[in-house]
C-alpha cells in the first residue's frame, strides 16, 4: 500500500517510509490511495479476535511493507493486559478496551487503561515499539518533536522513554493543564525526554510543529519525526478499537451504532470516519466539542473557521482547547472527492487569513455540502455547566464517575444519536487526570492507581519559551 498526500504534490510513499515523519513534503498529511475494504467475511472472523489478534488483521492492511512476523510480534508485545492494567479494581485488563454498558443501549468504551491513564496510551506504545524496530533496522536516531493540549505528551514521553536513539522535545502551553497532566509529563527524569511549556495556547505550541516540520532542511539535519496525530501510525492504530468496540456491542454484524467522540484535533473520530469507509457498520459518527466549537460550527454550517490564540478559551476539558484541527484535512480531502488542488484552495484561505484571525472557508451552497449527509457525521457541544451536570448525573444513577472530555462526548451522543442506534461513549481518560473538575462536580475526588498517588509533588524540569520557532531550533540543537 502506497500513501498521498491531502495537498497532491508529494510522491506516493510506503507505511514505513512516512512512520518517522510528520507532515508531506507539500505541507499535506498522508492517507492511503485507497482505503482497504474489510468484507462480511473478514468481520465475522474478526468480531471473536482478542484485541492484538484484531489489531494485527487490521493493521496489516496498512502497513505492508513490515514482514508479517514482525507486525505481528510488535503488536502482542504492545497490547498486553500487563501494559494496559492501571489498576482500575472494576475493569477486565484481558479485554486491553473492555465495554461499560450503562443500560442497554448505551455504552462507554474504555481507552484509558494504558500507563498515562488516557486514550491515547492505545496508539502511543505501539508507535513506540514501532519506531524502534524501523530505527533499529536502519541504526538510525530520531527526534521526536509533538505538541500536546495534555494528553499526547505524556503518552509519548512514557512510550518512548528508554527508547534507544530516540529524543523526546514535547511541546505544551505553559500553565493550560491540568496539575496531573503537568506532572506526569515534567517529572520524568530520562535524559532522552525534554519538555517545553509554550507561553501561548496548544494551537501556539502545534504551530511550531509545524514550522519546524516544513523547514525541510532543519527537518532532515536534525532527523525530526513527530507523535501528534498527523502522524499516520497514530491515526491506524486509532482504528482498531472502533472495530472492537462494534463487536462488542453487538450482536451481529447487520447492525449498526453510533460513536460519540469528544475531539479537538480531528483524530480519534478521523480513526472512526476511516473505520466507517473501510466497511464498519457505523450509523453515525457524532463529534464533540466543549467551548472550542470550531468543528461544531463546520458541521452546522458549513463554515470552518479556526480561531486564534485569543479567542481560544481555557475550560474545564482542556485536553479540547483547540480551535485548528489538524487532522480535519484528512476528512476534507474524502469530502472533496480527493482532489488535493481544492484542498490546497482551502487551506490558502485559512493561512492567508491567519494573521487576522478571519481564517475561513466556507462549503455551503456548493457540492461539498451536499455530499456531507454521506458521511454520517453529527455533533453538538457541551459547556462547563453541562459537563458537570452529566458527570453528576452518571455518578448518581450508575455509580461511574468520568471525566470532563468523557462527559461531553457522552452529553453531546445522547442529544445527537439517531433513535434506534446503540451509542458507544469514547472514553477520553481517568477522572484522576483532572481533579479539580471532578470535586467541583462530585465534592470528592477521583480515586488513582496508587503508583501515580503524590505526583504533583515529584520534582519537575520543564523549559519555559515563548513561541518562537527559533528559540525552540536553537534549544533542539543545543540538546542533540
Amino acid at each position: 500500500m502506497k500513501y498521498i498526500s491531502t495537498r497532491g504534490n508529494a510522491p506516493a510513499k510506503t507505511f514505513t517510509e512516512i512512520l518517522l515523519g510528520g507532515l508531506a513534503p507539500d505541507g499535506g498529511l498522508y492517507l492511503p490511495e485507497t482505503y482497504p475494504q474489510v468484507t462480511r467475511a473478514e468481520l465475522d472472523a474478526w468480531r471473536a479476535l482478542s484485541y492484538a489478534d484484531l489489531a494485527y488483521a487490521v493493521l496489516s492492511k496498512f502497513a505492508t511493507d513490515i514482514p508479517a512476523a514482525d507486525l505481528k510480534a510488535i503488536i502482542s508485545k504492545t497490547y498486553t493486559a500487563e501494559v494496559y492494567c492501571n489498576g482500575r479494581a472494576d475493569s477486565d485488563a484481558t479485554q486491553i478496551t473492555p465495554l461499560r454498558t450503562l443500560e442497554p443501549g448505551v455504552h462507554i468504551l474504555e481507552l484509558s487503561n494504558g500507563p498515562t491513564l488516557a486514550f491515547k496510551d492505545m496508539a502511543m506504545q505501539l508507535l513506540g515499539n514501532l519506531f524502534e524496530y524501523a530505527l533499529a533496522k536502519d541504526h538510525a536516531e530520531l527526534n521526536i518533536l509533538g505538541a500536546t493540549s495534555g494528553d499526547t505528551g505524556s503518552a509519548a514521553e512514557y512510550a518512548m522513554r528508554g527508547k534507544k536513539g530516540i529524543r523526546v522535545f514535547m511541546l505544551s502551553p505553559n500553565g493550560k493543564m491540568s496539575a496531573f497532566q503537568r506532572a506526569q509529563m515534567y517529572s520524568l527524569q530520562d535524559p532522552n525526554i525534554f519538555n517545553i511549556a509554550i507561553n501561548g495556547m496548544f494551537d501556539d505550541a502545534q504551530d511550531l510543529v509545524k514550522a519546524v516540520s516544513n523547514d525541510h532542511a532543519y527537518k532532515a539535519a536534525h532527523k525530526i519525526g513527530t507523535v501528534n496525530s498527523i502522524n499516520w501510525g497514530r491515526v491506524s492504530a486509532q482504528i482498531v478499537y472502533y472495530f472492537k468496540g462494534y463487536f462488542a456491542a453487538t450482536q451481529s454484524n447487520d447492525e449498526q451504532v453510533a460513536f460519540s467522540v469528544p475531539s479537538g484535533n480531528f483524530g480519534n473520530i478521523c480513526a472512526g470516519h476511516i473505520a466507517r469507509m473501510m466497511g464498519l457498520p457505523i450509523g453515525q459518527l457524532i463529534l464533540a466539542t466543549n467551548e472550542n466549537d470550531v468543528l461544531d460550527e463546520f458541521f452546522r454550517t458549513g463554515i470552518y473557521r479556526p480561531r486564534g490564540t485569543k479567542h481560544t478559551y481555557q475550560t474545564s476539558s482542556p485536553s479540547m482547547d483547540i480551535s485548528k484541527a489538524s487532522n480535519f484535512e484528512r476528512f476534507v480531502f474524502d469530502l472533496v472527492g480527493r482532489d488535493g488542488a481544492q484542498v490546497r484552495e482551502f487551506w490558502a484561505k485559512v493561512d492567508a487569513g491567519a494573521a487576522s484571525d478571519e481564517a475561513a472557508f466556507d462549503i455551503k451552497g456548493t457540492a461539498y455540502w451536499n455530499e456531507l449527509p454521506k458521511f454520517d457525521f453529527a455533533s453538538g457541544k457541551s459547556l462547563h455547566f453541562d459537563r458537570l451536570k452529566t458527570i453528576r448525573e452518571l455518578w448518581q444513577e450508575y455509580g461511574v464517575m468520568i471525566d470532563p472530555h468523557t462527559a461531553d462526548g457522552l452529553k453531546v451522543g445522547l442529544e445527537q444519536r439517531r433513535p434506534g442506534l446503540p451509542l458507544i461513549c469514547l472514553e477520553t481518560a481517568l477522572p484522576a487526570k483532572f481533579e479539580e473538575t471532578l470535586v467541583e462536580a462530585l465534592g470528592r475526588t477521583p480515586e488513582r492507581p496508587a503508583a501515580l498517588e503524590g505526583i504533583e509533588a515529584l520534582p519537575q524540569h520543564v523549559e519555559v519559551m515563548d513561541a518562537d520557532v527559533v528559540k525552540l531550533k536553537a534549544f533542539i540543537s543545543a540538546n542533540t
